[in-house]
């Protein structure tokens, strides 16, 4: 039996190639990166508080900590190396930011720009802000 980690990883790696839609949640009609944390969370049975009417610029962090902790994940220091299953929280540019999973030496994200959910292999192109991992009890 897979942990919930890797479940998430797996799950995140199946989504690869959904469309981008901003504001999505939905894997038929498209995702970004909150509606794409938000399906990988819920698949592996934790309770995730995904905000709506956001834009794409902006967010705090510490809301953003918050929800994560509730859903049941444990804020790491972020210079730990990133295992399979983490979500992070990243910094694209000075007034967005942004979800990836850790999966298969990369990272899975929803790409504005490409318009599809990827694996960006290698190391987070971005400063990582926020490592969260499960909390296994």
């Amino acid at each position: 039996m897979k942990d919930r980690a890797t479940a998430l990883a797996d799950e995140a790696l199946l989504l690869c190639g959904t469309d981008f839609r901003l504001h999505g949640r939905d894997a038929e009609t498209g995702l970004d990166c909150v509606g794409l944390a938000g399906l990988c969370i819920s698949a592996v049975n934790l309770q995730s508080m995904v905000p709506t009417g956001y834009s794409l610029r902006g967010g705090n962090v510490e809301v953003i900590i918050g929800l994560m902790e509730q859903a049941g994940f444990e804020k790491v220091c972020r210079q730990s190396a990133p295992l399979d299953g983490d979500v992070l929280l990243v910094r694209v540019s000075p007034v967005q930011l942004h979800f990836m999973i850790r999966a298969q030496d990369g990272y899975v994200h929803a790409h504005a720009g490409l318009r599809k959910v990827v694996l960006s292999p290698g190391s987070c192109p971005w400063p990582i802000l926020a490592i969260f991992r499960i909390m296994e009890s």
